[in-house]
């Protein structure tokens, strides 16, 4: 008895400060004007994603069409070259003899050719011979112009206007025939390819503009679809060439977006969703107040984003004024 008059005085103030609080905990929260929208199934185009690599449309590995050693290279990896700038100079020695071996021939035939004339002006020489020295002039003419033109090759000109990527010899090494010296490409002339599988290949036809998700989405027009499949992989090269884009390099990664059916989905603007934590939360308009919704979310299609679960079709969700609401407070909708 002692102890339960002790302790009832504590129960009583601790019943009265409750009391004291109530009227503080019930005042009735303020009502908030908001807008809100109708949840409803919105039609949409489901794609799969197929991963790829931007390449150059115009590429180029060049190679020595003589053999000889490098003496000179000028262009190095990132350097811009124009059609026609040295890349390489090699040591062609050789050619170099043939060269002078057939002017000298030339310059011989030349001498006869010229005796003949003046020889059959007068009538000291025949017909034949004359024909022949002049047939001498004219494959000493075509030696020349074969020997010099493999003396041309000692310099390995650039075949287009681009970019050198990689150099693959150096000063010394041995240039030849099928070895590569270096590769060039067309930085401005890009293109996406990507490797389609059989399930999807019939969706994408020439001519048809495709998103294509690099660090932005660009639109791409597919130019090229492989007549046959990969015997390893079994899919279909598809090649979608790109518009100019800044900062658009050549081997970056993307996804290309292959249109496979139409859905429905229950879309929301992106901004009506609150993020708590791992918890994903919207607001519905509900008898005149603001009821909180557990939801879950799917993809998200540019501002708006797809709801898995936690909403029904015709629904009022509040997309206004979120962060001032708490569950339960009364709002007004915007008409």
């Amino acid at each position: 008895m002692k102890i339960l008059s002790r302790l009832l005085p504590a129960l009583l103030l601790t019943a009265c400060g409750k009391h004291e609080q109530n009227p503080a905990a019930s005042t009735p929260l303020p009502t908030v004007t908001v807008k809100a929208e109708a949840v409803k199934w919105s039609p949409h185009m489901a794609v799969e994603e197929v991963v790829g690599t931007v390449r150059s449309k115009q590429r180029a590995v060049v190679e020595a069409k003589v053999s000889g050693r490098v003496l000179e290279y000028t262009a190095t990896p990132g350097a811009m070259v124009k059609a026609g700038d040295l890349l390489a100079r090699l040591d062609v020695q050789e050619i170099q003899a043939k060269v002078d071996q057939a002017r000298a021939m030339l310059d011989q035939a030349k001498r006869d050719f010229d005796r003949q004339k003046q020889l059959i002006a007068s009538n000291a020489t025949t017909r034949q011979e004359f024909d022949a020295t002049e047939a001498r002039v004219k494959i000493g003419t075509g030696a020349v112009s074969e020997a010099e033109t493999m003396m041309s090759y000692a310099k390995v000109t650039a075949p287009f206007d681009g970019v050198v990527t990689r150099k693959l010899a150096d000063v010394g090494d041995l240039a030849m025939p099928g070895k590569p010296l270096l590769e060039i490409e067309a930085p401005t002339l890009l293109r996406f390819e990507a490797d389609l599988p059989e399930a999807i290949l019939d969706r994408v036809k020439l001519g048809e503009k495709m998103s294509v998700r690099l660090a932005k989405v660009i639109e791409g027009t597919v130019s090229e679809i492989s007549p046959v499949a990969d015997p390893v992989s079994r899919t279909f090269n598809v090649k979608l060439d790109l518009p100019p884009t800044d900062g658009l390099r050549t081997g970056q990664f993307g996804r290309v977006s292959v249109p496979v059916a139409e859905v429905k989905l229950l879309l929301v603007p992106q901004s009506a969703v609150l993020k708590r934590g791992q918890m994903e939360l919207v607001f519905v308009a509900k008898e005149g107040k603001a009821a909180l919704r557990l939801v879950k979310t799917g993809k998200v299609l540019e501002d708006r984003v797809e709801v898995l679960s936690g909403l029904e079709e015709g629904e009022q969700i509040i997309v206004s004024e979120i962060a001032q609401l708490t569950d339960g407070q009364p709002v007004t909708i915007q008409p």
